[in-house]
């Protein structure tokens, strides 16, 4: 084997291990686009934050409360709005634990409960309409941890500037952190970063522009590592949004010293009848190795992560979620794609509480145990 052959096989076997890594143990807890396109709302309609996740707005907890469970509270019943001062201060929590079943050929099953998280997030209105800060910290497990900490400027309904830490806009911002098209293009939920965002809102149109420190020079929850890498993260995101679909385009280039990197998305979903579809593409290229890890292989490499999802609302609080992932972790060496299928059921049968089951499958190079792996988990989700 050839000095070039190694060195595709150790980026192929990279890739797969951290991505059957996220395949095995994460299974976060936040939004839920295919909500948004049953109701043909934008992201900053349901949640403070204008490109989704988080703490859930005033109109998102009564979408909660009422539209979205089996169930509706009782006439006459408090409504929980999230105000502890009200139009000052507004608060929210996530909770999610799970029992699972993790299995591998030629290894022994690992099962058990787990915590999967408990965040709280704080909203505060300083001006309205003018001035505002947000806060997302994760209490359990590890111990606290921030995860978005920002001072906002303007108004979230027309356009807005927003200093500190938070998540950066591309493709859709998926319940599943563990999809490859989170875990690739390394913007998702676990990793924020730190920098300013201009966001617009006009009408069907939502666009963001970011400029931050590149969240291949950062560790665990946006900690910048001094003895890092040195760059910086260019990410814009644009979005049409109509009653029944929505197109999106992303793009972002780093520049680090460990290398650039570039990397472009469109995403689109639809609604027809009952059921939801998602779908997101992205086009990965990195030139040269990130001693930080995550899904990029040990040596320059062109990926491509994909992504389908249906979603069938078939009764009131009830939804069946069927997903595709794909991963092809390096263009020039065929053969090396990573794939997941997910079916997940959601039931909602009361105001702020969900309950999911479901079974993931991953399938990929015969050569590596953890190729089949499969995990089948039941899930209780509390929130506010």
């Amino acid at each position: 084997m050839t000095f070039s052959h190694c060195n595709s096989w150790r980026a192929v076997r990279t890739a797969l291990l951290i991505a059957a890594g996220l395949f095995v143990y994460r299974q976060p807890a936040w939004a839920e686009p295919y909500l948004a396109l049953q109701q043909g709302y934008k992201c900053v309609q349901c949640h403070v934050n204008p490109t989704g996740g988080g703490e859930r707005s005033a109109f998102g907890l009564v979408f909660a409360e009422n539209t979205l469970p089996t169930h509706t509270l009782p006439a006459g019943a408090p409504i929980w709005l999230g105000q502890v001062v009200q139009d000052v201060i507004r608060v929210g929590a996530d909770l999610r634990t799970q029992y699972f079943n993790q299995s591998e050929p030629h290894a022994r099953s690992q099962n058990g409960f787990q915590l999967e998280q408990f965040r709280v997030y704080a909203d505060v209105t300083l001006i309205p309409n003018w001035l505002g800060a947000y806060v997302d910290e994760q209490i359990a497990p590890g111990g606290a941890q921030n995860m978005e900490a920002y001072v906002r400027l303007g108004s979230q309904s027309s356009w807005y500037l927003k200093g500190g830490q938070f998540y950066l806009p591309f493709g859709w911002r998926l319940q599943d952190q563990s999809a490859f098209v989170r875990g690739a293009t390394q913007i998702n939920m676990y990793q924020p970063d730190t920098g300013v965002e201009l966001g617009l809102e006009r009408g069907k149109w939502s666009a963001q522009f970011d400029i931050t420190n590149s969240v291949l020079n950062q560790g665990n929850g946006g900690a910048l590592n001094r003895s890092a890498p040195t760059g910086y993260q260019l990410t814009t995101n644009v979005v049409r949004t109509q009653s029944s679909w929505r197109i999106g385009a992303s793009g972002s280039f780093t520049q680090s010293s460990a290398g650039d990197r570039n990397q472009f998305g469109l995403y689109a979903g639809v609604r027809t009848g009952p059921v939801v579809w998602l779908t997101e593409v992205d086009l990965i290229h990195q030139q040269s190795a990130n001693p930080g890890g995550s899904v990029v292989p040990a040596a320059a490499a062109t990926m491509i992560p994909a992504f389908i999802e249906a979603d069938w609302g078939f009764y009131k609080g009830n939804n069946l979620k069927a997903t595709y992932d794909y991963l092809d972790p390096q263009r020039s060496t065929p053969g090396n794609g990573l794939a997941r299928w997910s079916l997940v059921y959601e039931l909602t049968p009361f105001p702020l509480v969900q309950l999911r089951t479901g079974f993931r499958r991953s399938q990929g190079p015969r050569q590596l145990n953890f190729d089949n792996a499969s995990l089948a988990f039941a899930e209780l989700h509390a929130f506010l």
